[in-house]
């Protein structure tokens, strides 16, 4: 398995918004493309990785040729006069229009990062009866083939069937 990121956020409101608490995200990436991709030149990157965008910055990334990657994460949820909305430091974009990013880039020898990809991950299109669920029971889960149709690392918008979200059964 991959590696695993708990990001923590303090809760917070806006004005004509009340804070419900949040949830714990947790993003699992099955069927990675595995560590070498050709940049647009033709040359060859032979490390990439794969994380999860905190803020400008990507965190706990995972080598490409893992067989699964993990990571966990606590979003606010917020409702408003605009409904509901998500926030914290993996949160990207503006209300409507919410989501997390996964990134992709090649990683150097001494540990530099050349980003070239991004996947976001849409919190605003997920069912809104599975995000209900997922406020009551605390945890929303997903799971992301990190693999796009031309073998190439997964990147743009993601949506179904290369993306599941779900309400974990937690009972188990």
């Amino acid at each position: 398995m991959g590696t695993a990121l708990v990001l923590q956020s303090r809760p917070t409101s806006g004005r004509g918004a009340r804070h419900d608490g949040g949830m714990r995200v947790v993003i699992v990436g099955v069927n990675l493309p595995g560590r070498t991709f050709c940049r647009a030149d033709g040359s060859l990157m032979s490390n990439v990785h794969v994380g999860v965008q905190v803020r400008r910055d990507p965190a706990e990334m995972v080598p490409a040729d893992a067989t699964e990657a993990q990571w966990e994460m606590y979003v606010d949820v917020v409702h408003g006069d605009h409904g509901r909305d998500f926030r914290g430091p993996t949160v990207q974009g503006t209300r409507g229009e919410r989501f997390i990013y996964l990134t992709w880039g090649n990683v150097d020898s001494i540990h530099g990062f050349e980003m070239f990809r991004r996947a976001k991950l849409m919190l605003d299109r997920i069912d809104p009866a599975i995000v209900a669920a997922a406020e009551r029971s605390g945890t929303l889960a997903a799971t992301i083939e990190l693999t796009d149709d031309r073998g190439g690392p997964r990147c743009a918008r993601v949506d179904p069937p290369a993306i599941t979200w779900s309400v974990p059964d937690l009972a188990r």
